[in-house]
């Protein structure tokens, strides 16, 4: 495993669509274990490939009930709305209130190319719309409330 670099704000590739996953070999492994390893060194509870300058449609979320890994993920229902404040990894020290849905249920596929589908609620529900969205090209900062200012030394 290895740690690696977090593309930050201002880099072009945040804004790039990633492609799907199509093999389901060492490699992706590997990709895996390394952005978990770097999720974790960064203290984030969840991370897209694209943060680490990859263009495949691979998220990890951990809100503290352990690792998931989301291959070629999509959402497939949501309800509710939450408003809640976010930050991302790639905006280091930059927050905001976003809305988002409060329940999302997530069709993915796992590291052995399995179809398995997700619930989230409240924070995980927000974690896997926000590195979903980075997929997408889309972040956290394009989703902001209007009314949303700058919230400064949040703990998120």
């Amino acid at each position: 495993m290895a740690i690696r670099n977090i593309i930050t704000k201002g880099d072009p590739i945040l804004k790039k669509k990633s492609r799907p996953v199509e093999k389901f070999d060492d490699r992706l492994v590997q990709l895996l274990e390394d952005m978990a390893e770097t999720m974790y060194k960064n203290e984030g509870c969840g991370l897209a490939a694209v943060q680490i300058g990859v263009l495949r449609r691979v998220v990890l979320v951990d809100v503290g009930e352990g690792l998931i890994e989301l291959i070629n993920p999509e959402i497939i229902s949501q309800e509710g709305e939450q408003n809640e404040a976010e930050g991302c990894l790639s905006f280091p020290d930059e927050y905001g209130v976003t809305s988002r849905p409060a329940v999302v249920k997530v069709k993915a596929q796992n590291r052995d190319g399995q179809w398995c589908v997700y619930k989230g609620e409240e924070l995980k529900a927000r974690c896997f719309c926000h590195e979903i969205d980075h997929l997408d090209g889309v972040v956290f900062k394009d989703r902001l409330k209007e009314d949303s200012d700058k919230i400064a030394d949040l703990e998120v």
